[in-house]
């Protein structure tokens, strides 16, 4: 849902800190360039870089994946590849220079070949590497964030099945302190492909569900209507955060980072 984290504009690299088994508590409750525009608020008293741990929980193995506006964000390299039950930390340098980071981080999943020749994923492909992608993503749920230094209220960030849905999603805060905008955990953990339309679900070749495709991105269908009823915390649709009552975009600028989990789903 590009469209939704449209201040998420940026340039950074991302150090990719640990992989290990992960022992936290699993938490449950766009896509164009980023998250939604925000109003212009007061400069944060103090810029700090904050950290997100991507946790694989689907039961497959994850080639993590990461795109970013189209706003003079850097591509991140460097990225893991998770086995069922691992976890990685990368920290996104939002204080070097230009200042903030907008973008995604999304399951990519059946995945083979030679990176930089003939890799390629059956889910979430963005490119020839393992490491990185040098395209924008297929279709895929996506986690988005918006760190931007010259916001006070940022990060912003939310959950996208705006494409499409294949792992279930959840953003949790780490270290949220009072305050901060809200810090709610976003998104939901429940595994929607068997609520999937009939015509936007695709399969395995083993013939288990595999993806859910968004039929229109941009309007309300029976796809949308299904996310927003299971999952009101996502972006089930494109201008859903216009809608009265959504509860689909956050903030914490109280946290320390966030903890990005795929569950198991696709």
């Amino acid at each position: 849902m590009r469209r939704i984290l449209t201040t998420l504009a940026a340039a950074a690299t991302a150090a990719l800190v640990a992989v290990a088994p992960h022992t936290g508590a699993s938490s449950g409750a766009g896509r164009d360039a980023a998250p939604v525009s925000h109003r212009a608020e007061p400069a944060a008293a103090a810029a700090v870089a904050h950290t997100v741990t991507l946790v694989n929980h689907t039961g497959r193995t994850v080639w993590v994946g990461s795109t970013v506006n189209a706003d003079g964000s850097r591509q991140l390299t460097g990225l893991p590849v998770l086995q069922p039950g691992q976890s990685a930390t990368l920290t996104v340098p939002e204080t070097s220079d230009p200042g903030h980071w907008r973008g995604t981080f999304f399951a990519r999943m059946g995945c083979s070949g030679t990176p930089g020749s003939t890799f390629h994923c059956q889910v979430g492909d963005c490119g020839r590497y393992a490491d990185h992608c040098e395209t924008g993503e297929q279709p895929v749920s996506l986690a988005e964030f918006n760190f931007d230094t010259a916001d006070g209220p940022a990060p912003w960030y939310d959950v996208s099945y705006v494409n499409a849905f294949s792992v279930p999603i959840t953003i949790t805060p780490i270290n949220a302190g009072p305050g901060g905008g809200g810090c709610a955990t976003m998104g939901c953990s429940d595994n929607l492909l068997p609520l999937c339309p009939a015509g936007d679900l695709t399969r395995w070749p083993d013939g288990t569900p595999m993806l859910c495709t968004n039929p229109d991105r941009d309007a309300k269908t029976s796809y949308s209507g299904m996310i927003a009823s299971h999952c009101p915390r996502a972006y089930g649709w494109s201008r859903q955060d216009q809608e009265p009552g959504n509860q689909v975009m956050q903030q914490c600028s109280s946290c320390s980072g966030f903890t990005v989990e795929f569950h198991a789903g696709a």
